[in-house]
């Protein structure tokens, strides 16, 4: 039994695919493929001495792993290999796969698509590919579906009963105003949409898996593969239970908020601040149609929004890390006693109803501000790296505005093997993305905290003044509209906006004449204000969110060629 060592195994590659083919296609050549695999690795064992790298990839090839088969009928030549052949060809699979995505939801199928057309060879590996049914996910604001344009896919939000968002309405203690999205100057066609989460996934994949260079495949990815401080791969596990490896010179992570994976690539801090108990409202209509419907009830907040031509979503949230158990009935009681007298009568009914057909889920809400471990190789994107309060619907936008980013990043970058150019620019994109993703990050938590009910007085005055500002119309509404719709999405303007309602609330105690008690509320309304938003922004980069231009990374120029 005769045995060959190829030691220029990527050129051997080429070759063996390429004889591969010739005899597939050339079925009446009497040039055996045995003979061509032989005469192959005899030419690459006269080679000089292989590198280590090819040393360490160096495969076998057996003269008994060829077994030919003539088929009488179309006179085929059919190849069989052992393992041996089959690893080299998956090597050959390996080394000419530019990035490999981990995780295919919103983030990894929008990052497929939009990295295959710009002719990188991807290979995403999601856990399961088939069509999920989730309650988070389901609203996409302005800011998000015009980043959608931007990456063309605004075509998967069509054919899957999409809704048009035109804004909210706020409703507190019997009042409601109404919140419109600033889209005058817009396409007719800009606004937020909602729908079933698994279906505007499902359209992605479909849309990433007709380009040729993207390679979808179902697999659980169990590690990262690091050689001296450098990631080059993945070893994943297939449907079937096999335990494979991949390389790639990029792996972007974005496997979503329970990833596994985040702990090397960054320093999470998740917190629990809350859960969204969800139901599907099936055959009723919302007080005002196309738009979003948040209760500031109590004790948190209550959001409805449709997700198709006869549903609407509805989240309670509760706050805190415990919620009543569903089993044994305390949810459904929670719900029809605590929570349905505060909805609009108009859904009420309906309301009750789902409570009763007994479909409840639950999803934490969790906040973990961006804190990336610079790793050479490897990036994070999506939920996996970043997660705030989902109250004002941004993590979509924040997404697929951070893909928007690293597109662009990534475009001068012919050769993704440039080590390190390619760390450079994963550098600066964790400084570009800063300004827009803090924004509706700050906002989405920060919010969230003061429409809360509260013991507090003090809390509980912003809270009703926040409602009173935003119902004064013109700029004190469009301007944080703005700002919650990701289409203007300034840290400035936020801060800006924040401290006006907080001098807003301030103010009208001093009237008619300020007292005492009012001057001592006042400066707990300002305490209680700081408390809130301070925390939030140093834990996002108060220099990266407001003074990015300070910071040399955003300075790259593109690599010399």
């Amino acid at each position: 039994m005769k045995s060959f060592v190829i030691k220029n195994l990527p050129r051997f590659q080429l070759t063996l695919r390429s004889s591969l083919l010739y005899t597939n296609h050339r079925p009446s050549s009497r040039f055996s493929l045995s003979t061509r695999l032989f005469t192959t690795g005899a030419t690459y064992i006269r080679r000089g001495k292989a590198t280590a790298e090819q040393r360490h990839k160096c495969a076998a090839v057996n003269s008994n792993d060829v077994i030919r088969n003539r088929n009488k009928k179309n006179r085929g030549l059919v190849v069989s290999l052992n393992d041996t052949v089959s690893n080299i060809l998956a090597t050959e699979a390996d080394s000419v796969t530019d990035v490999i995505i981990v995780g295919a939801g919103v983030s990894g199928a929008a990052l497929a698509h939009t990295l295959g057309k710009a002719r990188r060879r991807v290979h995403v590996i999601e856990r399961d590919l088939s069509e999920q049914d989730r309650i988070v996910g389901e609203l996409l604001q302005p800011g998000g579906y015009l980043k959608l344009i931007e990456l063309g896919l605004e075509d998967c939000v069509k054919k899957i009963d999409a809704q048009r968002v035109l804004g909210y309405v706020l409703f507190k203690d019997g009042k409601h105003t109404k919140l419109a999205y600033p889209l005058e100057t817009f396409d007719s066609d800009v606004a937020g949409r909602s729908f079933h989460n698994g279906r505007f996934v499902q359209r992605m994949r479909e849309k990433a898996a007709t380009l040729s260079n993207v390679r979808l495949e179902q697999g659980t990815v169990t590690s990262l593969l690091e050689e001296n401080g450098t990631i080059k791969g993945v070893r994943y596990r297939t449907k079937e239970g096999n335990e494979l490896r991949s390389f790639a010179p990029l792996t972007i992570v974005c496997d979503g908020c329970f990833s596994n994976l985040r702990r090397s690539l960054c320093k999470p801090k998740v917190d629990r601040l809350s859960t969204f108990v969800g139901l599907v409202l099936e055959n009723c209509e919302l007080p005002f149609a196309n738009h979003g419907h948040v209760v500031l009830a109590d004790p948190s907040p209550i959001l409805m929004y449709p997700i198709s031509s006869s549903e609407v979503r509805c989240l309670v949230d509760v706050p805190g890390q415990k919620v009543p158990p569903i089993g044994n009935g305390e949810m459904a009681k929670y719900l029809k006693t605590r929570v349905a007298p505060q909805v609009p009568t108009e859904v009420r009914e309906a309301f009750i109803t789902a409570v009763e057909k007994g479909n409840v889920r639950t999803m934490p809400n969790r906040s973990m501000p961006a804190d990336p471990i610079p790793t050479p190789g490897a990036l994070l994107l999506g939920d996996a790296f970043n997660m705030r309060h989902p109250l004002t619907g941004g993590g979509m936008t924040v997404a697929l505005a951070d893909i928007v980013v690293l597109r662009d990043l990534l475009k001068p970058i012919r050769n993704l093997n440039d080590k390190e150019a390619l760390s450079k620019y994963i550098e600066s994109f964790y400084t570009l993305r800063k300004p827009v993703a803090s924004t509706i990050n700050t906002l989405a938590d920060a919010l969230y905290k003061v429409f809360l009910a509260s013991s507090d007085e003090a809390r509980m005055e912003m809270r009703e003044a926040c409602f009173d500002y935003l119902s004064l119309g013109g700029v004190c509404s469009s301007g944080p509209v703005a700002l919650l719709s990701g289409l203007n999405p300034r840290p400035l303007s936020l801060v800006l906006h924040f401290f006006a309602v907080v001098i807003y609330a301030v103010g009208r105690l001093m009237l008619p004449f300020p007292s005492i008690k009012s001057f001592w509320l006042g400066a707990r309304i300002i305490s209680s204000a700081a408390s809130i938003i301070f925390p939030i922004m140093k834990a996002e980069g108060v220099r990266q969110m407001f003074f990015p231009r300070t910071i040399a990374a955003i300075y790259r120029t593109p690599p010399s060629q």
